[in-house]
């Protein structure tokens, strides 16, 4: 799925590098989480994936693909769900996703296809006309995961996604990334949230200050670690320390 080779990155005018050497990799068809305090490079990371910053130096591979030689063949095979919501406010969900499926020239008779089936899948097909601005908050998460799916992509990335929703919007998001993973797709995701991650992921990466610390089977950590939980994991190897 995804590999990573002594990537580096400082931002101008930052003090220090955000990326310091991170080298990780992840199997093909695994749900694998991206998991570190705030600041530790997360963003940045998955940016770099995504073509969206580019790294000072250090190499990346996305099925298979160098994302220095091949960044739109990359951005083809991959969907993502950033953590901000990128919808249009006063647009419908199903003005919105029209949208972004004729962006990617998917033919109109299979886009209404899929809007329909996904727009069932998230329980949004009864708000389908309504704009998005006044959406609940789960329910924006839901269609934001759903504007990452039309083109199908082969590697779904998600940075926070069930942040500050509620238990059913979560209950069904982790569901649906289960099955989609079923379905034989990868899928890598970033969360604060221990116990979801511990609950999902076939594998972890915890990483801090822009470098790996310990990445493997969330079980497997916990017992390596003698902890009774990936939070507990995640204490241990980063620190009890605030961070801003």
């Amino acid at each position: 799925m995804l590999v990573i080779r002594d990537l580096h990155k400082t931002y101008r005018q930052a003090a220090e590098p955000t990326l310091r050497g991170l080298s990780l990799e992840f199997p093909d068809h695994c749900i694998a989480g991206l998991l570190g305090p705030n600041g530790a490079g997360k963003t940045t990371t998955i940016s770099i994936i995504c073509g969206l910053v580019r790294a000072d130096s250090g190499s990346v591979q996305v099925l298979g693909l160098d994302s220095r030689t091949h960044p739109m063949l990359i951005k083809k095979k991959i969907g993502v769900v950033p953590q901000s919501i990128a919808l249009y406010p006063t647009l419908s969900a199903r003005e919105n996703l029209e949208y972004i499926g004729r962006l990617y020239r998917i033919p109109r008779s299979s886009l209404h296809d899929k809007i329909d089936r996904y727009l069932h899948a998230f329980g949004l097909d009864k708000n389908a006309h309504k704009a998005i601005r006044h959406y609940s908050g789960g329910m924006r998460r839901r269609a934001n995961i759903i504007a990452s799916l039309l083109h199908d992509p082969e590697l779904l990335i998600l940075d926070e996604p069930t942040a500050g929703v509620d238990v059913q919007s979560r209950n069904m998001i982790l569901d649906f990334l289960r099955d989609y993973h079923r379905q034989g797709h990868s899928v890598l995701y970033t969360s604060h949230l221990l116990e979801e991650a511990q609950q999902l992921c076939e594998e972890v990466a915890i990483i801090d200050h822009g470098a790996l610390v310990v990445q493997g089977n969330p079980a497997a950590l916990m017992q390596e670690h003698d902890c009774r939980s990936l939070e507990q994991v995640f204490l241990h190897v980063t620190g009890w320390g605030v961070r801003d």
